[in-house]
């Protein structure tokens, strides 16, 4: 689908990893959503025909990471997971940039 899009790729990725976690019920309910919300804000603003809205879904996909990485830190989740996180972070990053006004 988005196989060139890599921020994509690693949001899915992050996802995938969210999903095997063991926590407790609410945050993992948590986490899971906002680890989704991360790849279909990506994939429905990748498909957005101006930089405004494109930009605006990203913001979303970008303050969705920031959840996650809230949540693997009340949850004190020290692996490899937080590396991946802020990877996909900073490619979110520099994808907002290139939408900078």
């Amino acid at each position: 689908m988005q196989s060139n899009f890599r921020t994509y790729q690693l949001s899915v990725q992050l996802y995938r990893e969210c999903s095997k976690l063991k926590l407790p019920h609410y945050l993992k309910d948590q986490i899971l959503r906002a680890a989704s919300s991360v790849a279909l804000n990506l994939v429905e603003g990748n498909a957005k025909r101006s930089p405004k809205e494109q930009r605006r879904f990203f913001e979303i996909s970008y303050g969705s990471l920031r959840e996650v990485q809230g949540v693997l830190d009340l949850a004190n989740v020290q692996t490899d997971i937080n590396l991946l996180a802020d990877k996909t972070a900073a490619h979110l990053y520099k994808l907002l940039k290139h939408f900078s006004p």
